[in-house]
């Protein structure tokens, strides 16, 4: 039965618009769409080298940034709410809100105006699966619908795992994706020509769009395995490769155990940091035995690639 959604808008200060986007994406699972035009001449310039610009799109309002945040009717979005905006007044961030009802049946719609294909790091080509997929350089295509709730790719944090991760890939690789949302990761890595991949994330419906999304690339099991757990509580085993495009705070805790995890030459993919928490994340990383081998930054976020020291012994 079709089923009506709410768009929660929130307004911020561009300054505010980081730590904004932090606090609401830790307090729900589901995605969040952004309009941001602070820099719509520069970033014009860069990707399509031209400075005409809609007269619409001008108009657009530069000081503040626009947080969309899509939650079903029947799951209380009002209580949603409270809970948002509760965080960005302990935060001190000044916003508006409004609400607005959309039908199921305008979801499909909206998404279309904004998501199409994406060519990510050397190899990759993301494409919506209501379009044909433009691709004279042979890039692997993973095709995408990105649904009510999660990622389409865009995400600086996920571009910076895809494009990091593409030199990690072999025939033998076994990858690991912990939070793996909508299984982007895991699914590039198999289109990349990984052996097998295997994701887990705490929420269910993540699980349940990471299943569509690999049957939708031509994947199942074997080779690819999805499961619903908190980070590593329901893996065995050990892999050449973990991504893990999660926030810092997470990052701490996967930290913990994540070598239990990794075979002695494994590489460990980690996005989703802010530069403010670069010294929290080096820190666990040093507790754990961890060896930065790469920095890689986009747009205010991190990633890096790690291994374990040389010294490292089983503790």
């Amino acid at each position: 039965m079709e089923q009506n959604w709410v768009d929660i808008a929130l307004k911020v200060n561009v300054a505010d618009a980081e730590a904004a986007e932090l606090l609401i994406g830790e307090s729900t699972p589901y995605g969040i769409y952004i309009e941001d035009y602070s820099r719509l001449e520069e970033e014009t310039l860069e990707i399509a080298h031209i400075d005409l610009i809609d007269k619409d799109l001008r108009a657009k309002d530069r000081e503040n940034v626009i947080i969309h945040l899509y939650i079903a009717e029947s799951e209380n979005p009002h209580e949603a709410v409270g809970l948002i905006e509760e965080k960005l007044k302990s935060a001190g961030i000044a916003f508006s809100r409004t609400l607005t009802e959309i039908q199921q049946e305008d979801w499909a719609n909206n998404w279309k105006q904004y998501f199409h294909q994406l060519k990510i790091g050397k190899k990759m080509l993301i494409c919506p699966d209501w379009e044909t997929a433009d691709n004279p350089e042979g890039r692997a295509v993973l095709y995408l619908e990105p649904g009510m709730a999660f990622g389409t790719g865009t995400h600086a944090t996920t571009c910076l795992c895809m494009e990091v991760m593409e030199n990690y890939i072999t025939p033998d690789t076994q990858v690991l994706d912990v939070g793996c949302g909508s299984g982007i990761l895991a699914l590039s890595a198999l289109l990349l020509g990984a052996k097998r991949a295997e994701g887990v994330d705490i929420d269910e419906k993540a699980v349940k769009t990471a299943v569509q999304n690999a049957a939708r690339n031509g994947y199942g099991e074997p080779q690819i395995h999805f499961s619903q757990g908190d980070l590593t509580e329901k893996i065995s085993g050990k892999f050449n490769l973990i991504v893990a495009n999660i926030v810092a705070d997470v990052i701490v805790l996967l930290c913990k155990d994540i070598t239990n995890y990794m075979t002695e030459d494994a590489y460990l993919i980690v996005s989703g940091v802010i530069m403010e928490s670069e010294a929290q994340v080096k820190e666990a990383f040093a507790e754990a035995r961890l060896t930065v081998l790469d920095r890689h930054e986009k747009e205010g976020w991190l990633s890096f690639v790690l291994q374990k020291s040389a010294d490292f012994s089983e503790k």
